[in-house]
């Protein structure tokens, strides 16, 4: 998935950080009456495996990190099956709640693969509502191998900034070669600076790690919102630990069960959907930049990325053009934001590309989604995170040929975004061929799940809140619909709106139903639906 949770949020950045609520008043460096340790849970080491009572029982210690918000790390090992083997350690950011009445922590994960939840939790004020605030703790934390979690380090920033621009949608055998070879490339340099971790960076070791993280901060059950990839996460943790359920919100949902090929195709379908909203918006001005009607726009933007593919859009930087895959990204950043925040952005950017043949404002788009600062470097590493994760998750892969096969299906999903995303199962392939060239066994995981996933259903669990968006881009709502099916304790809450994921996205209906959860213990009706 290229679920960029925070990008999207740089639309608004200088709002949602004058948006977090106030912080408690502090003594001695600290937010008032915040322990500087979490003491485990009761029954921390209850129905686990005695060799891993020592990272269930671990102490947290925190400290002061600025602006009222205090961090730790927390010690999990590298393979579960092999408890007393190497380790790394997890970052951690707590917002204190900010009233007395405390129901325990909020564990948040803003979605990717590749997102740092400790950067998410800095925004707590925007994260959840003051009512949550006062309530809970608000705990971010930076999965494995992500941000300052281990980091996995693959290659240089001059080399991301070669590999994102490569071509994604190859003609002939040679493009092909050179798409295996750029990926196959990334490979080697993850086995080479990061190895041990690698085959345990996939989000079942994650949900493992969650479950530690719940026990050390001394909460018998976990709360948790999940946002976008941050859902699979919530659901496989479901699925491994449903006793230890507590109040779990699912948003922008994805259904586990699916190939990497269905999520592909599925994305294609959302972010078409998400399109036809913004064409719509965009034929009722004298403006639109694509055109009049459906189908002159949709051959405009497809001839825009041939374009692209065939001789890159000049910027602002002469270092820079803007390549078929950096058009790409940016023409979806907009379409994750509502109407107000990102139609008319992107149709200026539009305009500018297509009448002046100058790509500069979809290259700033571009490089908001992919987290890249104006002076070359990265914010994190996400874009290195997201294949290794995706492919451990969905290790079924492609040949060039059944990738070309499928491409009729993906095109027809979307004449703009259907040929990017059918070459996915041909990068799994590939980044298995590099692992395995360096030396490595990408399915060396012990907690590596099969593909397709089986169903989660969480038996036992206390009641989840699953929430899908009818337009959704990058989440479609039918997973949502599929992952609340399969849950045995699951409850859809539906939100009629074309962004991405739901909470504190607008809609007072979608808000108030996750607080009650949240508060109350108190689910909405299955099949509730709320309008924008």
């Amino acid at each position: 998935m290229t679920l960029r949770a925070l990008a999207t949020l740089a639309f608004a950045a200088v709002v949602a950080v004058a948006g977090c609520s106030a912080e408690p008043e502090e003594r001695d460096g600290r937010p008032a009456d915040v322990p500087d340790r979490s003491t485990p849970a009761a029954d921390a080491t209850a129905g686990i495996d005695p060799a891993l009572a020592p990272f269930y029982t671990q102490e947290l210690e925190w400290r002061d990190c600025g602006e009222g918000h205090q961090c730790s790390t927390a010690t999990v090992p590298i393979d579960y099956a092999d408890p007393g083997g190497d380790t790394i350690e997890l970052a951690l950011l707590r917002a204190p709640a900010t009233g007395d009445d405390r129901l325990g922590s909020l564990l948040v994960n803003p979605g990717g693969p590749g997102a740092s939840g400790v950067e998410y939790a800095q925004l707590a004020g925007s994260v959840v509502t003051e009512q949550v605030r006062e309530r809970y703790d608000i705990v971010g934390f930076d999965p494995r191998g992500v941000a300052g979690s281990s980091p996995v380090d693959c290659i240089d920033d001059a080399e991301l900034d070669d590999y994102l621009a490569a071509d994604p949608t190859p003609d002939d055998d040679a493009e092909i070669a050179d798409m295996e070879e750029s990926i196959r490339d990334l490979a080697a340099g993850c086995q080479a600076r990061s190895g041990e971790l690698v085959p345990h960076i996939g989000t079942a070791d994650v949900a493992r790690d969650l479950d530690v993280l719940r026990a050390a901060l001394g909460d018998e059950k976990l709360n948790y919102l999940g946002k976008s990839y941050g859902t699979f996460i919530g659901a496989l943790y479901a699925d491994q630990f449903p006793d230890r359920v507590g109040r779990l919100v699912l948003d922008g949902a994805i259904d586990p069960t699916l190939t990497g090929d269905d999520l592909g195709l599925g994305q294609a379908r959302g972010f078409e959907r998400a399109l036809s909203a913004f064409l719509t918006w965009c034929f009722a001005r004298d403006d639109c930049a694509v055109g009049s009607s459906e189908d002159e726009a949709r051959a405009t933007l497809a001839g825009l990325l041939r374009q692209a593919d065939e001789e890159p859009l000049a910027t602002d930087d002469d270092n820079r053009p803007l390549t078929e895959s950096l058009a790409f990204y940016g023409i979806i950043l907009p379409l994750y934001l509502t109407a107000d925040e990102g139609y008319e952005p992107l149709n200026e950017a539009l305009d500018l590309a297509l009448t002046e043949d100058d790509g500069t404002l979809l290259m700033t788009f571009a490089d908001l989604y992919l987290e890249r600062n104006s002076d070359g470097t990265y914010n994190g590493n996400a874009n290195e995170v997201i294949s290794l994760v995706n492919c451990m998750d969905h290790p079924e892969s492609a040949t060039a040929d059944e990738a070309k096969a499928g491409l009729a299906e993906f095109t027809a999903a979307s004449e703009v975004f259907g040929p990017f995303l059918a070459w996915g199962g041909l990068g799994c392939a590939a980044l298995a061929d590099g692992l395995d060239d360096a030396g490595a066994d990408p399915t060396a995981s012990p907690t590596a799940e099969p593909a397709p996933h089986p169903p989660v259903t969480a038996p036992g669990a206390d009641p989840i809140l699953v929430i899908g968006t009818t337009g959704d881009p990058a989440t479609p709502y039918e997973w949502a619909e599929a992952l609340a099916e399969q849950l045995s304790s699951g409850t859809l809450l539906t939100y009629d709106s074309t962004v991405h994921t739901a909470y504190l996205a607008g809609s007072d209906c979608i808000d108030a139903a996750v607080d009650t959860y949240l508060l109350d213990g108190t689910v909405p009706d299955d099949g509730t639906s709320c309008a924008s």
